[in-house]
C-alpha cells in the first residue's frame, strides 16, 4: 500500500521546551555525568573566528561553537562494555540537550550502558567554512574519542554505537553511513565506523520528497545543488557493512515523514544489514516526551543484539 506522503513543514524546533521541562521534574536524578570534556583537546577544525555565543536556555543549546562530551558511566558491577554516543535533535538549529541527550544517557547507564552526549556545532556559515561538515565531523571525533578511551572507561572497543533524535538522527545515519572517510585528524587510524545505530524520529533523507527542509536549509542552504542532497541523503549510501539498526518513528509524524524510517530500514533490510523498526501508530514528532515506555523495545532489541544482558 503507497502511503500518503505527509508535507513537510520547515520549522523546528518543535513545541518541546514545556515537555523537556516536564520530563526533567519526572526523572529520579540518581545517575549524574561524572565528567564533562572537550571534543578536541587542541584546534576545533573547520572552524572559523568568530563573535558566536553558546546560550543555554530551556533544556536547550543555541550557536554551538565548542563541542564537548558529557559522560555517563554505569556502576561497574552493572557495567555491559557497551557504549553510546547520542546526538540529540533540533533542526540543526539548537540541540534538545537534556530532553532527548541527558535524560537518555541517565536511562542507558541505569541499564549497563556508557553514554556519552554529544554537543555538536550547529553549522552556521559564520563559524564553519564548510558548515556542510561540521556536524558530520563532530560525530567522527567523537566515536574516535570513546574508542580509544574504551580500556579507560571500562568498554568494550568492538559495541561502541551511535543514536540520534530527529535531525540528530541524520547526523548519527550520516555517520553511520559516511564513516570510511575521514574528516578529522586520525594519524592513529581509529575506526570510525559505529558498531550499531539507534535513530529515533530520524530525519534520512535531504531529497524534496522525504526531507525535512528546516533540517536541509540549515545543513545544505537554500539552494544545494543535487549532487550535495544525494550525499547527504543517507538511504543512497546504505551498503552491507552499514551498522545494525534499531529505528522508531510514529506513522502520524506531520514534521518528519515517516517514510525516511521506512525507506531507511528498506534499504538496510536489501542489504542484509540487521534492523528493527518500530512503528507507532500515534505520537507525533517528538513522541518520547510523551511516551514513556518508548525505551522498553529498544533495550529488548540491545538484549537480542548482545549489546547488554539484562
Amino acid at each position: 500500500m503507497k502511503m500518503k506522503k505527509i508535507r513537510n513543514k520547515p520549522i523546528y524546533p518543535m513545541k518541546v521546551e514545556i515537555s523537556c521541562l516536564l520530563l526533567l521534574l519526572s526523572f529520579p536524578a540518581f545517575v549524574n555525568a561524572q565528567k564533562i570534556i572537550k571534543l578536541y583537546p587542541d584546534t576545533i577544525p573547520n572552524a572559523k573566528v568568530n563573535g558566536i555565543k553558546e546560550v543555554y536556555t530551556s533544556g536547550m543549546y543555541r550557536g554551538v561553537t565548542h563541542p564537548t562530551l558529557e559522560i555517563y558511566l554505569p556502576e561497574k558491577e552493572n557495567a555491559s562494555g557497551t557504549a553510546v554516543v547520542i546526538c540529540p535533535g533540533g533542526g540543526y538549529s539548537v540541540l534538545v540537550y537534556q530532553g532527548e541527550g541527558v535524560s537518555t544517557a541517565k536511562k542507558f547507564a541505569a541499564h549497563g550502558v556508557a553514554a556519552f552526549v554529544l554537543k555538536y556545532r550547529l553549522p552556521d556559515d559564520s563559524t564553519m567554512r564548510n558548515k556542510t561538515i561540521g556536524p558530520l565531523q563532530d560525530a567522527q571525533q567523537a566515536i574516535k574519542v570513546v574508542r580509544e578511551n574504551a580500556a579507560k572507561w571500562g568498554i568494550d572497543p568492538n559495541k561502541i554505537g551511535i543514536m540520534g533524535f530527529s535531525a540528530g538522527g541524520h547526523l548519527a545515519s550520516t555517520e553511520a553511513t559516511h564513516y570510511e572517510k575521514a574528516l578529522i585528524e586520525n594519524n592513529h587510524h581509529t575506526s570510525l565506523r559505529p558498531d550499531f545505530q539507534i535513530l529515533a524520529y530520524p530525519v534520512i533523507s535531504m531529497e524534496d520528497s522525504l526531507t525535512h527542509f528546516g533540517s536541509r536549509i540549515m545543513l545544505l542552504g537554500k539552494n544545494p545543488t543535487q549532487a550535495t542532497i544525494d550525499e547527504l541523503s543517507n538511504e543512497l549510501h546504505v551498503n552491507e557493512n552499514t551498522p545494525r539498526a534499531y529505528i522508531t518513528h510514529a506513522g502520524d509524524d506531520t514534521l518528519v515523514d515517516v517514510d525516511n524510517s521506512i525507506i531507511y530500514f528498506e534499504k538496510l533490510r536489501h542489504h542484509h544489514v540487521p534492523a528493527e523498526l518500530h512503528i507507532y501508530q500515534k505520537g507525533g514528532h517528538g513522541f518520547i516526551f510523551r511516551q514513556e515506555g518508548w525505551m522498553v523495545p529498544l533495550f529488548q532489541w540491545m538484549k537480542d543484539s548482545n549489546l547488554i544482558d539484562h
